[in-house]
């Protein structure tokens, strides 16, 4: 397992990724990204720049998946109209934004020498991350590990329920999974100083 991430003398951060890490995270960021896409709430046909700022024709109500309405939460929980107003406005280009920022988590990830198909074993990354870049990867962790959370229904203290849970069970792996991106959070924030 990787030592996570470590500060870089020029600012950012800097970790060691064995191969199946480093696709792992490229993995995770592109079924965000097929989620964050998938529901009708993305437009379809690619739209004038200019013309976007201007659409308002967005989502009303709040996504049926559960990980999407965690990750996109009501504004107003008292006023249905006001929420939904709101969403319409702000919904589309927030999950672009999302989806552009696990994007650029697997450019870097790319970038650093992760081959498009993973097949060799021993390969080890080093991903360098400059401010922008580790603010970016926090943002993607964080949306990773909301989505994780809320499928395996994860609650505040309830870490004995996980502690207890047998190998086999499928649900163990996956929980590592989310531990393991706590521990790449907890060691990238401790990187920039936070």
């Amino acid at each position: 397992m990787t030592e996570g991430f470590q500060p870089r003398r020029r600012g950012g951060a800097v970790a060691t990724f064995s191969g199946f890490e480093a696709d792992l995270l490229r993995s995770l960021a592109s079924q965000l990204i097929e989620l964050l896409r998938d529901e009708a709430a993305v437009p379809t046909t690619e739209v004038d720049p200019f013309e976007a700022l201007l659409d308002f024709s967005g989502p009303t109500n709040e996504p049926d998946d559960p990980v999407l309405a965690r990750l996109f939460p009501s504004a107003y929980r008292d006023d249905e109209e006001a929420a939904g107003e709101f969403r319409r406005y702000t919904e589309t280009q927030l999950r672009s934004g999302k989806a552009a920022t696990a994007g650029a988590l697997i450019d870097t990830l790319e970038e650093a020498g992760l081959p498009p198909q993973l097949d060799e074993d021993g390969l080890t990354i080093d991903v360098e991350l400059d401010p922008g870049q580790a603010i970016a990867w926090m943002k993607t962790i964080t949306d990773m590990r909301l989505a994780l959370a809320t499928r395996l229904g994860i609650e505040e203290g309830d870490e004995e329920l996980w502690e207890q849970l047998p190998d086999e069970d499928p649900r163990t792996q996956v929980h590592d999974i989310y531990d393991w991106l706590a521990y790449l959070q907890e060691t990238l924030v401790r990187s920039m100083g936070g």
